[in-house]
């Protein structure tokens, strides 16, 4: 397993709509992606938003890092999407469970 953490902070002049369907399109590009497992988004009080994307191995996820339509949104990304962001990345996590019905 392979894991990405995005953590980011928009910038508050950004096109609101024009962001929504970047991130939509993403998502559904994502999902699309070998290798993909999952992502969730999760918003701060404070609106920095987190960003957790898992994939099978490191190989699949610098390929989606890399796709072409993926690479434009980054660039429309930091050009006015993003006041400012950074990226985690681990490969082989530690990885502690607890289920209370197990």
């Amino acid at each position: 397993m392979y894991l990405t953490v995005f953590r980011s902070r928009k910038r508050a002049d950004m096109d609101a709509a024009a962001y929504r369907a970047d991130a939509a399109r993403m998502a559904d590009l994502a999902l699309a992606q070998p290798g993909f497992i999952s992502y969730k988004t999760f918003e701060a009080e404070d609106g920095e938003t987190v960003t957790i994307s898992e994939w099978d191995s490191e190989f699949y996820a610098r390929e989606w890092a890399s796709h072409f339509e993926h690479t434009a949104v980054q660039k429309r990304g930091r050009d006015g999407y993003y006041e400012d962001y950074t990226v985690y990345s681990c490969d082989r996590p530690g990885v502690r469970r607890f289920s209370k019905g197990a």
